[in-house]
């Protein structure tokens, strides 16, 4: 999500091939979907496929009218959902049973999350007024606003210290983890829109990332090494820049990064200092590089279009069937990227739910392509993309619209972790959701020990 809401565009959604989806909306020739077609309001809807295990809804102190769930992050057994106004961490070893061990009142938009052993990490994306959790909303047109990455000890669970901050240009959107040359450090990538008139925290031009280095036993000297341009001699007048989201897989030497207006594809075999191989851009049908995310194989690149920065209604039946979508590159051995097709959950929303391509995760399902992936108040989609140009939808789960006045909502990130998808619901708290098709059975006998779905590793590695 953008940190204002941006234009909506209205949308159609594809006629997609979909073996599990009954009762498809039925659409009058006005355009407007009929009653009877849609869930009522807060009602869950799901394919045969897929069920829900069991919800833990958002409690005090994330009980506020703004207090939105957002990403998500794994470690062992436990699952660390990042809140508008904190962060939460749920033991999950029982996952019909999950658990809240831990809510960590410390606020700053969006409190993306991510973890590696010990560590936690925060990225805050608004000016506050200092960068300890007792900060209040500030002024970027201020001096001493602070924005950034924020870094916990979670060595115990049910009790999180916060160690440092560290201060990132236009602050910290969302951030990936890329490990070091050696286990003792690990580096952040940290992307964030800009640049904002008037910001002195966020000047033009603002054509870079930040990269943060963590000596990872001594996580007190965490610093920003490197702000790298990635668009070289943009005109700050154009627009946004930097970057939305940067998925990295450091296996292959690579990340991809969605970039607003761009996709990039990076190599970043040198950490520090990563080098652009290739931008793609999509004016006709792309409004926001949203995120991206690798197959196993590192042959294909789903790239995801926020229109409507999260906002918008754009699920709805009219308009093209490739924007707010998923567009899937093949990437040659060479690096080269070719568009091959698109993906947009089949089932039409009304005009009263924000729905749009947001985070999703692969399904380590080995020698195929699938993905889950939210849609907002869309729900959860599981689809197939072995077929670049041909992806077809396996599993879906969605809850109706919400109560008037309520005008965000539904699955900001989804992802499969060791058996389970975890599905951050904005106001609903955590789900967990199962999917039983022998598609993506496969997937139930792989584990893994930690998961951050912008950091990928391939499959069986733990």
């Amino acid at each position: 999500m953008l940190k204002a809401a941006l234009a909506a565009c209205l949308l159609v959604v594809t006629t997609a091939a979909c073996t599990v989806t009954p009762a498809s909306p039925q659409a009058r020739s006005d355009g407007e979907e009929t009653a009877a077609a849609l869930p009522g309001q807060d009602e869950i809807r799901h394919s045969p496929n897929m069920k829900v295990v069991a919800n833990v809804p958002l409690d005090a102190p994330f009980d506020g009218p703004q207090a939105w769930g957002t990403d998500l992050a794994f470690e062992g057994h436990y699952a660390f959902v990042g809140n508008y106004e904190g962060f939460t961490v749920h033991d999950i070893g029982d996952p019909a049973h999950p658990k809240a061990v831990a809510r960590v009142s410390c606020p700053g938009g969006q409190n993306d999350v991510s973890v590696s052993g010990d560590l936690l990490f925060l990225s805050v994306d608004e000016p506050r007024t200092s960068d300890t959790c007792a900060s209040e909303p500030g002024d970027s047109t201020s001096d001493g606003e602070w924005e950034g990455i924020r870094i916990f000890d979670i060595s115990d669970k049910a009790n999180p210290r916060y160690l440092k901050s560290v201060k990132t240009e236009c602050g910290s959107h969302t951030n990936a983890i890329v490990p070091g040359k050696s286990a003792d450090t690990l580096y952040l990538y940290v992307s964030s829109a800009g640049p904002e008139p008037g910001s002195k925290s966020c000047p033009a031009p603002h054509d870079n990332i930040s990269i943060v280095e963590v000596p990872v036993d001594q996580p007190g000297d965490a610093r920003v090494v490197a702000k790298p341009a990635l668009f070289k001699g943009q005109d700050a007048e154009e627009g946004l820049g930097g970057c939305h989201d940067i998925t990295a897989y450091p296996e292959k030497g690579l990340a991809a990064g969605a970039c607003y207006g761009d996709g990039v594809l990076m190599d970043i075999s040198d950490p520090v200092n990563p080098r652009v191989l290739q931008t793609v851009t999509d004016e006709e049908n792309f409004s926001i590089w949203h995120s991206a995310t690798f197959n196993n194989d590192g042959t294909k690149i789903v790239f995801s279009d926020e229109l409507g920065g999260g906002m918008a209604a754009t699920c709805v039946p009219s308009g093209s069937p490739t924007k707010g979508a998923d567009a899937i590159y093949e990437l040659t051995p060479d690096h080269r990227l070719t568009r091959k097709g698109y993906f947009k959950i089949p089932r039409m929303q009304s005009a009263k739910e924000n729905c749009v391509a947001h985070n999703g995760s692969l399904v380590p399902v080995p020698g195929r392509d699938i993905m889950v992936q939210a849609w907002y108040m869309g729900g959860v989609s599981v689809f197939d993309f072995t077929d670049p140009a041909k992806p077809v939808e396996i599993a879906y789960f969605e809850r109706g619209p919400l109560p008037p006045g309520d005008q965000l909502g539904g699955s900001w990130s989804a992802y499969y972790y060791n058996g389970y998808i975890y599905s951050s619901d904005i106001t609903k708290g955590l789900d967990v959701l199962r999917v039983d098709d022998p598609i993506t059975d496969p997937a139930k006998s792989l584990r893994f020990k930690e998961l951050n779905v912008q950091s990928q590793r391939s499959y069986g590695r733990a």
